[in-house]
C-alpha cells in the first residue's frame, strides 16, 4: 500500500468515534469539556508489506500502564497544531525522527472516558527506523501489519467493568498483544475507510 492510497483512504467521509460508541445507553453530560491531544497513525513499511507503528506503555505509569497506543499525548501550548504535537510525541516516545516523517492528513477526532479529543494524525515514515523506547513512558515500540489491522473480521467486541458498569470496546490481539480500546476504535475507523 502507498501513500498515495491512504491519502484516497482520507477523502472517504467518516463520522468522528468515541470510546460510547457501543455504549449507546450512556448519556454524555452536556458542556463537557474535553482535553485535546493527538496520535501519529504511522505507517511504515515492512518485510512483508506496510507496518503500523504501535507502543507498549511503561507500567509504572500512572495513567492506562502496560496498555497499547499509538505515540501521542496531550496538545501543549507551544504546539503549532495537532501534527506538530504528534511529531514531537512520537520523537520523545520512540525516537521517530520528524524528518523521516510525510504526514498524509487526519483521521476523524475520537473521544475517550478519560476526556480527551484525539486527533489521529496519518503518516508514513518514508526510511528506516530504529524504535528507541523512552523508558519512563514507553516499554517497548513494535509494529503490527496494516493487513492484519484493516482486517475488520479482526475486530472483535468485548466488555469489562468500568466505574462500575459494563463498557463495551473494540479489540484487535495481534500475537502477544492485547489492542483495545481507544487505540482498536481509531484503528477500526481506518480499516472501515481502507475497505
Amino acid at each position: 500500500m502507498q501513500p498515495e492510497d491512504l491519502i484516497r483512504a482520507l477523502e472517504r467521509p467518516a463520522p468522528e468515534s468515541s470510546d460510547y460508541d457501543l455504549n449507546p445507553a450512556v448519556v454524555l453530560p452536556a458542556g463537557r469539556k474535553l482535553r485535546p491531544a493527538a496520535v501519529l497513525v504511522a505507517i511504515c513499511e515492512g518485510p512483508a508489506g506496510p507496518e503500523v507503528l504501535l507502543t507498549k506503555r511503561a507500567s509504572g505509569l500512572k495513567h492506562h500502564p502496560g496498555q497499547i497506543a499509538f505515540p501521542g499525548g496531550k496538545i501543549d501550548d507551544g504546539d503549532s497544531s495537532a501534527e506538530a504535537a504528534a511529531l514531537r510525541e512520537a520523537q520523545e516516545e520512540v525516537g521517530l525522527d520528524p524528518a523521516l516523517v510525510r504526514v498524509l492528513g487526519r483521521l476523524p477526532a475520537h473521544e475517550t472516558v478519560t476526556g480527551y479529543t484525539v486527533i489521529p494524525i496519518l503518516a508514513h515514515i518514508g526510511g528506516p527506523f530504529v524504535t528507541r523506547a523512552e523508558a519512563g513512558e514507553v516499554e517497548e515500540g513494535f509494529r503490527v501489519p496494516l493487513a492484519h489491522l484493516a482486517d475488520r473480521s479482526r475486530y472483535r467486541i468485548e466488555r469489562r467493568q468500568w466505574r462500575g458498569q459494563w463498557r463495551r470496546y473494540y479489540a484487535v490481539p495481534w500475537g502477544p498483544y492485547y489492542i483495545w480500546g481507544a487505540t482498536a476504535r481509531m484503528l477500526r475507523g481506518l480499516a472501515d475507510r481502507l475497505a
